[in-house]
């Protein structure tokens, strides 16, 4: 009776930590448990090249497939960042960049798009995933704790430096 019980509670213990993996109807299974979704990626000017994550993936108008998660989030592949980039054909126009994070180290992650549009007309956004902060904490555009001699490498935005005058 005692050895019926205890394997009837590693059954249902392996059952419930297994849960259900099953993908939703005509969904494409991709590595690690993902699933593809298909992003329509579009642009103002035709002839634009695109960029997912440093490899080129073609010109617009283009399907990209992409590898997430089943609740539509990006999958953490061992980086934060997903970057898809936009670079336009003639002069004139701007490099457009656009960064999705993915929840790695149970950092915030971003649904997968339906589609992405890219206006090349647009100066490029003063953000990035990641910049590098120089001078002194004390003196310099970041107003926070001491953290030793610079430079330091901090996720978030560009810093917008600030006038600011400098003891002598």
């Amino acid at each position: 009776m005692n050895m019926r019980l205890i394997s009837a509670a590693a059954l249902a213990s392996i059952l419930v930590g297994t849960g259900c993996h099953t993908l939703p109807p005509g969904a494409e299974p991709g590595p690690d448990g993902t699933m593809a979704y298909l992003v329509k990626i579009d642009a103002s000017e035709p002839g634009t090249r695109v960029n997912a994550n440093g490899q080129d993936v073609g010109n617009v108008p283009l399907t990209l497939k992409i590898y997430g998660d089943k609740d539509g989030t990006f999958h953490d592949f061992g980086s934060y960042y997903y970057v898809i980039q936009a670079i336009p054909p003639t002069t004139n126009l701007f490099v457009q960049t656009k960064v999705f994070r993915t929840g790695h180290l149970f950092t915030p992650e971003d649904r997968v798009p339906n589609e992405i549009h890219f206006d090349m007309s647009q100066p490029a956004a003063v953000t990035s995933p990641m910049y590098i902060q120089r001078g002194s904490p004390y003196y310099g555009p970041y107003y926070g704790p001491y953290w030793g001699p610079g430079p330091w490498i901090r996720p978030g935005p560009i810093p917008v430096p600030i006038p600011f005058p400098h003891p002598h």
